[in-house]
């Protein structure tokens, strides 16, 4: 049985990948820059995203980069449309049975926080993380890694669970058996790196508890 489920958190406890690239996309074309498709930056973090906008202006992604933390605030994520209704279910049925829960995430601090409170999700996570209170973001292992340690357990009595190829790749340096939730219709992500695929949120349950995925 696992001891640990480590869980990423955009994709996975909140599907808000398309959200904020959309966002992003409507605050560049308010500031005449138009791209010819929605970028999908799914578990990349933020400065890397920003460079791959704007990658030869560096005084020019500053200034949007500021102003973009103002219309952010201005059009706030949406967490009741993008919450996984499975979140705090999963969280419980884990809790309950020993297992200890974490979240780590690539976002910010205040973000990660947020999601907690608008999921109901206090009291029933033992350690919240994220990317920048490390030195390298995903797919950099060091944020498993430290939480593995933090929580007391080790790489294999854990299960990383991840949606996106950045987010997978971290939890196999890790050493931890990474299970990906499937991404939402007309979302495609490359989860071959994944030793797992599961459905639904909730299928961790009994992974973590037998090391099999329920037949759907």
């Amino acid at each position: 049985m696992a001891k640990a489920v480590l869980f990423d958190m955009d994709g996975v406890l909140a599907f808000t990948e398309q959200f904020y690239n959309q966002r992003r996309v409507d605050y560049l074309a308010e500031h005449d820059l138009f791209l010819d498709e929605v970028p999908d930056f799914s578990g990349s973090d933020d400065a890397a995203m920003w460079e791959a906008l704007i990658p030869d202006d560096a005084g020019r992604r500053r200034r949007l980069h500021a102003g973009y933390e103002e219309y952010s605030r201005a059009h706030p994520t949406p967490w009741a449309a993008v919450a996984n209704p499975q979140a705090a279910t999963t969280f419980g049925l884990l809790r309950r049975r020993g297992i200890r829960v974490a979240i780590c995430s690539s976002s910010p601090r205040a973000l990660v926080d947020e999601l907690v409170v608008a999921l109901d999700l206090e009291g029933l996570v033992d350690c919240t993380m994220s990317g920048y209170d490390f030195s390298e973001f995903k797919p950099s292992p060091e944020i498993y890694l430290r939480t593995m340690g933090g929580l007391g357990v080790s790489a294999d009595q854990s299960i990383v669970v991840e949606d996106s190829p950045i987010g997978i790749a971290a939890g196999k340096r890790s050493g931890a058996l990474v299970c990906a939730l499937r991404p939402p219709a007309g979302v495609r992500l490359d989860q071959s790196g994944a030793d797992v695929i599961i459905d639904h949120l909730m299928d961790v349950v009994p992974l973590a508890m037998s090391g099999r995925v329920p037949r759907q």
